[in-house]
């Protein structure tokens, strides 16, 4: 198996409610939706934002969207208007996620 960067196989969307963070990740094939299953686990995606999400992860799985989506807890710092953090609303995180590295 090689290591691959999650942005060549998928896309994300993120943003907020409150003090969480929701990130979705969608492939395009089902092949590579079976992958992120196996790679994106709540560990590794707590694990990746570890200097950011202070609360659990959950995971939720959208297998006829081939897509996983992930709820960041306490990962806002409090919130948009209770932060001082660059980004408060959480909309660069699905950005950060496809930085991470998986085996492919």
């Amino acid at each position: 198996m090689a290591k691959i960067r999650l942005s060549e196989i998928a896309q994300a969307r993120s943003g907020d409610k409150g003090d969480g963070s929701n990130v979705g990740v969608f492939v395009a094939t089902p092949e590579h939706y079976e992958l992120i299953k196996r790679e994106l686990t709540t560990d590794r995606v707590k694990q990746h934002f570890a200097g950011i999400c202070k609360g659990e992860v959950e995971r939720y799985e959208l297998p006829n969207l081939l897509a996983l989506n992930f709820i960041l807890h306490d990962s806002l710092g409090g919130g948009g208007s209770a932060s001082l953090i660059t980004d408060a609303q959480g909309k660069t995180h699905g950005l950060a996620l496809l930085r991470m590295e998986i085996e492919a």
